[in-house]
C-alpha cells in the first residue's frame, strides 16, 4: 500500500512538471497596450515593457497601439528603443477604429514588423513646436527633413511606394486606412486580433540588428504586460481637463487656507494638487499667459469678499476665469487632444463663482446683522435689582451682576423691582423700572 502512494505521488509530479515544460516550450508573445499620448509617462511603459520582454527572453513583443500623437523627443526616444530591441516588437493598431496618427505612424513605421486592425487609421505626421504652435518655414522644413531621416533606414526596405506614402504624411500630414498602408507595404498585416495576428506572424522574417529572424508565433502563449498604477496616473495627469480641475481645486483650497488660518487639510490638498497640475501642464502644450487671467479672477474673487460690491468682481472673475483657463489649454496650434472641454470650463468657473458669491453673501449678513456679542446684547434685556440705594446699584441680568442706575434720575427703584436695560456705557447698565 506504502508503495502505491508514493507510485502515485511519483506520477503526479510527474505529471506536474510534464506540463510545466509544455508550456514552457511554447513560444512566449508578450502583449502591451498603449492607448493614449505620447509622452514622458508613455515612454517609460515602452522602456519598461521591451525591458521585461528582454528578461524574459520572449519571442515576440507586440505593442497594440492607438494614439492621437504626442510629444517629438519621447517620440524619438520610443523609436530608438524599438530598432535597438533585441526582441522583435511588432506595432499593432488596434482595436477597430483605432489611431496611429503623428507620433504614433513614426512609432508604428519603426516596429520590425506592423500590422493594423480593421477601420483603423495611421498618418497625419504635422510638426509643431512645443508650445502647440505651427512652426515657421525654416524650421518646419529642417523638422520635415530630420524626421523623413529618421525613418528613411527603416521604412526604405519596403519600397518607393511606402516611401512616398510616409514622406507624404511628413510633409503634407496626410493618413491611410488599412487597406491603402497595406497597398503600399508601409504595414505588414491587416488583422482582425491578438490570434490572427499570431497566426499571420508564423514563419514571417524580420530584420534585427544582428541579421534577419523567422518568427514563430504557432500556439505562442501570449502574456499581457499592463501599464503600472503609477504609469496610468502620470498619464492620467497629462489630461488637460484633469490639469485642468487639479488647478481649481488646488488654487481654491489655497484660498480657504489663507482666509481661514489654523487648519492644515486644506493647505495640504492645495499643495497637492498644484503640484500634480503643474507637473501635467509641464508636459502639456500650454499658453501660460493664461495664468494671467486666472491670478486676476481669484484676486477679484477675494476682492469682493474684502469690499463687497454685490457680485460685481465676482462676475466678473468668473469670466477671467474662463478666459484664462480657454488660453492656458485651448489656444491656436494646440493639439486637438490636448484641448479642454469648453463645457468643463464653464461649468467649474460658474460653480467657484457660486462658492464666493455664498462666501459674499454670508459676509454682508454677518454685516448687517445684530450685534450677538459683546455688552452691546444686554439692551432690552430684562433684570432683577440687586443692593440698590436712591441713585444706583446692581442688577443681575442673565446670571450677571453689573453696576446700574436709573435711566431717569427721577425714577425711584428699589431692591427687587423689576428693570430693562435701556443704554450700556462701558461696565455700566442704565435701566429702567418694569411697570
Amino acid at each position: 500500500m506504502k508503495h502505491l502512494q508514493v507510485l502515485l505521488l511519483v506520477l503526479v509530479c510527474f505529471a506536474l512538471f510534464s506540463q510545466v515544460f509544455a508550456q514552457s516550450d511554447k513560444p512566449l508573445a508578450m502583449v502591451m497596450t498603449a492607448d493614449g499620448p505620447i509622452e514622458p509617462a508613455m515612454l517609460e511603459y515602452f522602456k519598461r515593457g521591451i525591458g521585461t520582454a528582454e528578461q524574459r527572453n520572449a519571442d515576440i513583443l507586440i505593442i497594440q497601439l492607438n494614439t492621437p500623437g504626442g510629444d517629438l523627443q519621447s517620440m524619438l526616444e520610443i523609436v530608438s528603443a524599438i530598432r535597438l530591441s533585441t526582441v522583435p516588437v511588432v506595432i499593432y493598431v488596434a482595436p477597430r477604429g483605432a489611431l496611429a496618427a503623428s507620433a504614433g505612424a513614426l512609432i508604428t513605421m519603426a516596429g520590425q514588423a506592423s500590422a493594423m486592425a480593421p477601420e483603423t487609421t495611421i498618418g497625419a505626421v504635422i510638426p509643431i513646436s512645443g508650445s502647440g504652435q505651427n512652426l515657421d518655414s525654416d524650421l518646419r522644413t529642417k523638422q520635415i527633413n530630420t524626421l523623413k531621416e529618421k525613418i528613411h533606414p527603416f521604412v526604405a526596405p519596403r519600397g518607393d511606394p511606402a516611401v512616398k506614402l510616409a514622406e507624404s504624411m511628413i510633409e503634407e500630414g496626410t493618413s491611410a486606412d488599412v487597406n491603402k498602408a497595406l497597398d503600399a507595404k508601409l504595414i505588414d498585416f491587416p488583422a482582425d486580433d491578438i490570434n490572427d495576428l499570431l497566426n499571420k506572424l508564423n514563419g514571417f522574417t524580420v530584420q534585427m540588428s544582428n541579421g534577419p529572424r523567422t518568427l514563430h508565433t504557432a500556439n505562442a502563449q501570449t502574456e499581457p504586460l499592463d501599464m503600472s498604477f503609477i504609469e496610468r496616473l502620470l498619464l492620467l495627469l497629462t489630461d488637460s481637463n484633469i490639469a485642468f480641475l487639479l488647478l481649481a481645486i488646488g488654487v481654491q483650497a489655497i484660498i480657504i487656507e489663507i482666509s481661514h488660518p489654523g487648519g492644515w487639510v486644506a493647505g495640504f490638498i492645495g499643495v497637492v494638487c498644484l503640484s500634480l497640475a503643474v507637473y501635467g501642464m509641464g508636459l502639456l502644450n500650454i499658453n501660460w499667459f493664461g495664468i494671467i487671467f486666472l491670478i486676476t479672477a481669484f484676486a477679484l474673487f477675494i476682492l469682493d469678499i474684502k469690499a463687497p460690491t454685490h457680485g460685481a468682481l465676482t462676475a466678473a472673475g468668473v469670466a477671467s476665469f474662463i478666459v484664462g483657463a480657454l488660453v492656458l489649454f485651448n489656444s491656436p496650434g494646440t493639439p486637438q487632444f490636448q484641448r479642454v472641454s469648453v463645457p468643463l470650463v464653464v461649468g467649474v468657473s460658474i460653480f467657484i463663482g457660486l462658492i464666493f458669491f455664498g462666501i459674499l453673501l454670508f459676509a454682508l449678513s454677518t454685516i448687517h446683522s445684530p450685534v450677538s456679542t459683546g455688552v452691546g446684547t444686554f439692551i432690552g434685556k430684562t433684570g432683577t435689582a440687586k443692593m440698590w440705594d436712591e441713585a444706583s446699584g446692581q442688577v443681575q441680568v442673565e446670571s450677571e451682576l453689573w453696576s446700574a442706575e436709573p435711566v431717569n434720575d427721577s425714577e425711584k427703584i428699589g431692591k427687587g423691582d423689576k428693570v430693562e436695560v435701556v443704554q450700556v456705557e462701558g461696565l455700566r447698565l442704565k435701566v429702567k423700572k418694569i411697570k
